[in-house]
C-alpha cells in the first residue's frame, strides 16, 4: 500500500514539475522545477529497485543542472548585481521546493526499508543490481558508452569556446617568448660600486 501511494506520488510531481519547468517564465523557478523532477525520477528509480540509476540521476543530472544554469548565466550576460539583489525573493519558493524533496525522500526511504519494493529490476543469482548493470554497460555498450563521452567531451569544449571572452589590460601567459628567452634577454649585469646602492 505505501508503495502505491509513493509511486502515485511521485508520478503526480514529476509530471507536474515536468510541465512547470516549460511553463514558468522566470528562469530561475524553471531550474528548481528540473530539480524537482530528477529528484521524483530518482524516487521512482528507487521503488523499481534500481538504486544505482537513483543515484546517477540525482548526483550526475541534479549538478548538470547547476553547471547548465551557470553557463546559461554566462552566455546572457545577466547582470549579477540585480541577480543578487532578488536572491531573497526566491527563500520561500526554495523552501516550499526543499519540503517537498524532504517529502519524497521520506516516503520512498520508508517504502524502501518496510521490504515492501521487492526490486523489479532484480535478477537471479548472486549477483547485484550494480554489477549486472555493470556488466551490461562495459561489454555491450561500451561502444556507445564512449562515444557518448566523446559527444559531452566535445560539447563541454564548446560551450567553453563560447563562453571564452577576450578582455583587455589582462596579462596572458606567451608560451613562445618564454620559451625564446636567452641569457642576454633574461638577466642584465650590472657594476655597481662599492658603497652605493642600485639607482
Amino acid at each position: 500500500m505505501l508503495v502505491a501511494i509513493s509511486f502515485y506520488l511521485l508520478a503526480f510531481v514529476a509530471i507536474a514539475s515536468a510541465f512547470m519547468v516549460v511553463a514558468s517564465r522566470n528562469p530561475v523557478h524553471s531550474v528548481m522545477f528540473l530539480i524537482v523532477t530528477f529528484f521524483s525520477a530518482a524516487g521512482l528509480f528507487i521503488l523499481m529497485g534500481a538504486e544505482f540509476l537513483a543515484l546517477l540521476l540525482v548526483m550526475v543530472y541534479v549538478g548538470a543542472v547547476a553547471v547548465l544554469f551557470l553557463f546559461v548565466v554566462m552566455m546572457l550576460d545577466v547582470d549579477f548585481v540585480e541577480l543578487k539583489q532578488g536572491f531573497l525573493q526566491y527563500l520561500p519558493f526554495g523552501f516550499v521546493v526543499a519540503l517537498i524533496l524532504l517529502a519524497e525522500m521520506i516516503m520512498v526511504g520508508a517504502a524502501y526499508f518496510t521490504g515492501e519494493t521487492k526490486a523489479l529490476a532484480t535478477y537471479s543469482g548472486e549477483k547485484s543490481n550494480l554489477e549486472r548493470f555493470g556488466e551490461v554497460l562495459y561489454t555491450d555498450y561500451a561502444f556507445f558508452f564512449e562515444a557518448a563521452g566523446l559527444v559531452l567531451l566535445v560539447a563541454m569544449i564548446g560551450a567553453i569556446v563560447l563562453t571564452l571572452r577576450e578582455r583587455d589590460g589582462v596579462r596572458k601567459q606567451d608560451i613562445t617568448k618564454q620559451v625564446g628567452r636567452t641569457r642576454e634577454t633574461a638577466i642584465e649585469m650590472v657594476d655597481i660600486e662599492s658603497g652605493q646602492g642600485v639607482g
